[in-house]
């Protein structure tokens, strides 16, 4: 059964041991109703019985009633208390476990699984799905399983009392549950098709948010907004269609559960006026049909619930299914030198990106990476720091193949600066202190010194203490790149990964960041993505990617002499 759980609801073992105990303190307690019936149908049976007898019959004293009632009481309390630590703060525990074995999950996939994932899919994911799950495993899950099993062992016991009446009352219930059963498929299918339309709106909501200025720019307000009402209304039209064809199989079966009552009620008055049973029987069958289907449809109900959950419990499976990325946590390079060896990389199945590729960038060197647009040239950079898998060959840090050490590990020894840069909504102190964690506010000035970022920074009202927004939306180009360059300096890794570090620089602040940057790369190794070419005229190694291949690799200086593509680039550029 805990494996069961475990693999239909994807939940950890603690988890579905949990479920477990929720089912059956809850299935005690639902039993636990029946406690007050009971005690009500021995007073009137030994009341009727004295009343028939006249004084033959014993008859229980008021005391026995009020310790009866306290100690029921007393029971249904302690079984309300199980019940609820065990249906809502231990199903909260493993919510809060999901929720933290899917942040897990997320840190080790590749960088690819985001690339392939836009930012409304993945936190849909993480909130919406999360609680969904969360609040339907407090409020259906338990109660479902428990009304069964209520049922069942109500059933059982009312078959042993009489198995006559006791037909008339359940030849309802697997009439019901086939018509539900033979619509959940189609309940499956709308649950899903909903859920899909559902993220395809907030795919789009998310797309034009991030698209909000290029948007207004080109008047393409209107045609956005003609769209989104298209989705929104083909959503509301699934949903009205969900709902009424849901409801209709859910209110079908509780039409036909009714119709148990009504052959209580017949059947049971044929028994009695043929004497095989007694009045009090009849009137105890009457009495508890009465209150015996309510679970029955509040399963099915719930059952409901767990079909539209289905989807939800599927997303998180498949991302716990990803292949994450793995390896040794201690890692040691004997020193930095990163080689490629006959590399092949593709982002899909059938395009290839690197073919072949095979150079080596030395400790203490700068190897820039140039080449057309496409190329291969920042896919190879970060193949190096492992974003990515390759397909074939190797690629070694120091002689070691980075396929065996932990991404987090192996990060530990890059410092990385990306052309598009990524600020938090907080202060450029904390901004930059991203670099390294424990810095002195003092390490963070010196570090955004060397990056130039003095000369905005102190025309700001709150100096490095303000806040610069969602993503340094107060900030330009040029100063999101300085930042980004400081946390670079701030970490001082061993090896720098720079992806046009300067692109957002004008020529003169571009000069200021290089000298600072010639201080911080001395010993280590550098690779340099750039167009530029007076970016890497200083470089010790070019390398020239084309197409996925290395087209030629060289000193600036052979390379001029070479005449190849490196020459023909560099003559274009100045033209």
């Amino acid at each position: 059964m805990i494996n069961f759980f475990q693999n239909k609801y994807a939940m950890s073992e603690k988890g579905a041991k949990d479920l477990l105990r929720s089912i059956i303190w809850t299935t005690l307690m639902n039993i636990s109703f029946m406690l007050p019936i009971i005690l009500s149908f021995k007073f009137l049976d030994e009341h009727m019985r004295y009343l028939l007898n006249d004084s033959g019959g014993a008859v229980s004293g008021s005391l026995y009633y009020v310790v009866m009632s306290a100690a029921f009481f007393i029971v249904m309390f302690i079984l309300a208390y199980f019940q609820y630590d065990s249906a809502y703060t231990k199903i909260y525990e493993e919510s809060a476990r999901r929720r933290i074995s899917l942040a897990e999950t997320l840190r080790k996939l590749p960088l690819s699984f985001f690339s392939k994932k836009d930012i409304a899919d993945l936190s849909s994911t993480i909130m919406e799905d999360a609680t969904q799950i969360e609040m339907l495993f407090s409020h259906a899950v338990p109660q479902l399983y428990a009304a069964g099993l209520t049922v069942f062992i109500m059933g059982i016991m009312m078959f042993i009392y009489n198995w006559m009446l006791s037909l008339a009352v359940f030849w309802v219930v697997p009439v019901a549950v086939l018509v539900f059963y033979l619509s959940s498929k189609m309940q499956k299918r709308m649950h899903a098709n909903i859920y899909y339309i559902k993220r395809d709106i907030s795919d789009n909501i998310q797309e034009i948010i991030d698209s909000v200025h290029e948007i207004k720019s080109y008047n393409r307000e209107e045609d956005y907004s003609i769209a989104l009402n298209i989705k929104l209304d083909d959503y509301e039209k699934h949903m009205i269609k969900s709902e009424l064809l849901i409801g209709t199989f859910i209110n079908f079966s509780h039409v036909i559960l009714t119709l148990g009552l009504p052959s209580v009620i017949l059947a049971g008055a044929y028994l009695l006026s043929t004497g095989f049973v007694n009045i009090f029987t009849y009137l105890v069958f009457i009495v508890i049909t009465a209150r015996i289907y309510n679970p029955i449809m509040e399963a099915m109900n719930k059952l409901a619930l767990l079909l539209f959950l289905g989807v939800r419990i599927n997303r998180m499976k498949e991302m716990d299914a990803m292949p994450k990325q793995s390896g040794k946590s201690e890692f040691s390079p004997k020193n930095y030198d990163i080689k490629f060896k006959n590399v092949d990389f593709s982002y899909q199945d059938g395009v290839q990106t690197l073919k072949n590729v095979s150079f080596t960038a030395k400790q203490g060197d700068v190897t820039a990476l140039v080449g057309p647009s496409g190329g291969g040239k920042s896919t190879a950079a970060k193949l190096c720091a492992r974003f990515w898998d390759i397909d074939k060959g190797v690629i070694t840090l120091g002689g070691e193949d980075i396929s065996l050490v932990d991404p987090e590990t192996l990060l530990n020894n890059f410092s990385i600066v990306f052309q598009d840069v990524t600020l938090f909504n907080s202060s450029i102190m904390e901004n930059i202190r991203i670099g390294k964690k424990d810095a002195s506010d003092e390490e963070v000035i010196q570090a955004a010194r060397m990056a130039q970022c003095d000369e905005f920074v102190t025309k700001l009202p709150q100096g490095y203490g303000t806040p610069i927004g969602e993503n340094g939306e107060r900030l330009s180009g040029g100063e999101r790149q300085r930042i980004s360059i400081a946390r670079a300096i701030l970490k001082d890794a061993p090896i720098i990964l720079l992806d046009e570090a300067t692109a957002s620089l004008d020529a003169e602040n571009e000069s200021k960041i290089q000298s600072a940057l010639s201080e911080l790369i001395k010993d280590k190794t550098v690779l340099v993505i750039a167009h530029r070419m007076r970016t890497v005229s200083g470089a010790d190694e070019i390398v020239v990617i084309k197409d996925g291949t290395v087209a030629e690799a060289g000193t600036p200086l052979e390379l001029k002499e070479k005449q190849g593509l490196f020459s023909s680039m560099l003559k274009a550029q100045y033209q």
